[in-house]
């Protein structure tokens, strides 16, 4: 399972001082109305909708912003005619990228996606040259505290857990997507602090850059990250500790 957090990681350091509130309140308020399109406004019985209302509070979204972004989905409310679309991209050193967009305007993304990769070293893939290194997860990242991986582990293994990794800051729970809330319920109900949660997807071999290769790659992340449209990202790139620590000075 390595290599789904490690983009996630590097953006974590990076975005703390350039923590763009707007754009995040944006991309969630995006995904609550898709949610509430396609399953309804309830979130009791709409699982993806109650996710994003989650990670809309976990950003501290106003609940007035909430209720907008679901009242647009279920028609209550006008709004743009969004459109989910997944497109695939080589970065430098021969990485996969999948790129998760949202939009209202097809042949503006794939445009500015396009142009995004061919400025920083990377280029479109066809459909499916990239997806099938990957795989859909539950990916529940649990903050350190007194518990061991193996506390974790024993807590999860039971509600249908796959793998518990250690990463620089949190353990990392997998599970197959439909135990998604079993097995976040188990982790809330040992009392373990979760940090983020949420269906992703993860690669099955990843990628190791350095030198060069690592920080154009890192470029070309940033310039996809920052399009409007793009929802999420999802690499197979690998680029361990020091080689960051080069790329930050």
């Amino acid at each position: 399972m390595a290599g789904h957090s490690k983009w996630a990681n590097i953006k974590h350091r990076k975005g703390a001082a350039d923590a763009k509130r707007g754009k995040i309140f944006t991309r969630v308020a995006k995904e609550i109305t898709i949610a509430a399109r396609d399953g309804g406004g309830d979130t009791d019985s709409n699982p993806r909708l109650r996710l994003a209302v989650q990670q809309a509070r976990s950003v501290n979204m106003p609940n007035d912003n909430i209720q907008r972004a679901i009242k647009r989905g279920t028609g209550e409310l006008e709004g743009q005619k969004l459109e989910e679309i997944m497109l695939e991209g080589y970065g430098p050193g021969g990485i996969g990228i999948l790129i998760e967009c949202v939009t209202d305007n097809r042949n503006r993304t794939v445009a500015d996606v396009r142009h995004a990769l061919s400025r920083h070293g990377g280029s479109m893939a066809d459909a499916g040259s990239v997806a099938w290194n990957f795989e859909r997860k539950t990916v529940v990242q649990v903050a350190f505290g007194q518990a061991s991986e193996d506390d974790v582990l024993l807590a999860v293994i039971d509600a249908g857990a796959e793998d518990v990794r250690k990463e620089e800051e949190t353990f990392d729970v997998y599970a197959p997507p439909e135990n998604f809330e079993s097995v976040r319920s188990a982790l809330e109900g040992n009392d373990f602090e979760i940090k983020d949660a949420k269906l992703a997807f993860v690669p099955n071999q990843s990628v190791d850059l350095a030198g060069s290769d690592a920080a154009s790659a890192l470029k070309l992340l940033d310039a996809l990250d920052d399009i409007d449209d793009v929802q999420n990202l999802y690499s197979n790139v690998e680029i361990d500790e020091e080689e960051l620590a080069k790329i930050a000075e």
